[in-house]
């Protein structure tokens, strides 16, 4: 069991609205964001003594939130580079500090206009994955894992289609959806590629707005049980894989558990990063929910429909992963008893598990 265990709870959660052209600067949506997250935790924002986010040189840096929310005695405060891999293990760096005794309360946001400003299929996947495979953003990447993930286990566009349309099933009693109609499956099948063997619903939703936690070892909340971070040679370093379909879950799935010293049976809601639809089976199989020859037959008869109940990032919308997590949070307090949250960066990505 890790040190940190249960000292740290999410006691306050905060989210502007979704949209694809917010006519508002990142730093009002992240301010938006975080007074929410305060006035739910029942918190004034300047009590407020540590500060984290996580960006891809798209959003607004930690000391200028600090100042817009009035929190006039800043201590721990950073601002972490990265993306998808943070939207879980995040929460461990807001847990070691509150165990650290470096906070009380600590606030966790993600702030970006995605879709009227910087797009995150344009983000580069390295000089190196360009040199070598002639790819100029993720999707021909992951894409060409899935191809191979497909392959080997037996997994077509049907099922695909299954992951997608029970997002938007899912999606459909939630208000900030910004995809909630139904998908059948001709519809799926005429949608456009973007890069095989993904389509365009196969691809979360390129989104502005803005999500915050706040983290107390003081105020209660669901507890912050367990959280890994790593990786290993998969999808995002092809020349030296193995296995290139391997994303992080293959690498960080063992570890949650040992650590953490609970089972899959004992999770009763997954919000796993599902920024391309066959991260969905990729995931259920290596946290151990599924097996992989059992894989096709579990998504065509939808029993993956306890998955992502908001909708995730298909069809809730795409705040880096944290809007997952912010739902986790809503999920233990209607009566869920344990959550697992990820973070994808392709073979690179984290893990938490909550419980109530």
């Amino acid at each position: 069991m890790q040190t940190f265990a249960g000292r740290a709870a999410v006691a306050g959660v905060g989210m502007t609205a979704l949209s694809r052209a917010s006519g508002r600067t990142v730093l009002q949506l992240a301010v938006e964001a975080c007074r929410a997250a305060c006035a739910d935790a029942g918190l004034a924002p300047g009590e407020v003594d540590a500060l984290l986010s996580y960006h891809l040189n798209d959003s607004v840096p930690v000391t200028r939130v600090a100042r817009a929310l009035g929190v006039e005695r800043l201590g721990w405060h950073n601002d972490i580079a990265g993306g998808g891999t943070q939207a879980a293990s995040v929460l461990g760096d807001a847990a070691m500090l509150i165990h650290a005794g470096l906070a009380r309360h600590v606030l966790v946001y993600r702030a970006l206009n995605g879709r009227s400003g910087r797009r995150m299929n344009t983000v580069s996947t390295g000089e190196q994955e360009r040199f070598t495979y002639g790819m100029a953003g993720p999707i021909p990447l992951f894409a060409l894992a899935a191809t191979r993930y497909l392959h080997d286990t037996g997994l077509t566009g049907e099922h695909l289609h299954a992951v997608v349309a029970q997002s938007r099933d899912n999606a459909r009693g939630n208000p900030r959806a910004l995809r909630a109609e139904p998908l059948d499956l001709a519809d799926y099948l005429a949608k456009p590629y973007v890069c095989t063997p993904l389509r365009t619903a196969d691809c979360c939703q390129e989104s502005d707005g803005a999500c915050a936690l706040l983290v107390s070892g003081v105020l209660d909340g669901p507890r912050v049980r367990a959280v890994v971070r790593g990786g290993g040679p998969g999808c995002s370093a092809m020349d030296r894989a193995p296995d290139v379909t391997a994303v992080f879950s293959a690498y960080v799935a063992p570890r949650l558990w040992e650590v953490s010293g609970m089972r899959p049976a004992d999770v009763d809601v997954a919000l796993p990063y599902d920024a391309y639809s066959w991260l969905v089976p990729r995931q259920l199989e290596d946290f151990g929910f599924v097996a992989r020859a059992e894989l096709g037959p579990y998504l065509l008869e939808r029993r993956h429909a306890w998955v992502n109940p908001h909708g995730g990032l298909l069809s809730e919308g795409y705040v880096h992963g944290l809007n997952n997590v912010a739902q986790a949070v809503r999920e233990l307090r209607a009566g869920r008893e344990v959550a697992l949250v990820t973070g994808f960066g392709g073979s690179y990505g984290s893990a938490a598990l909550l419980a109530s």
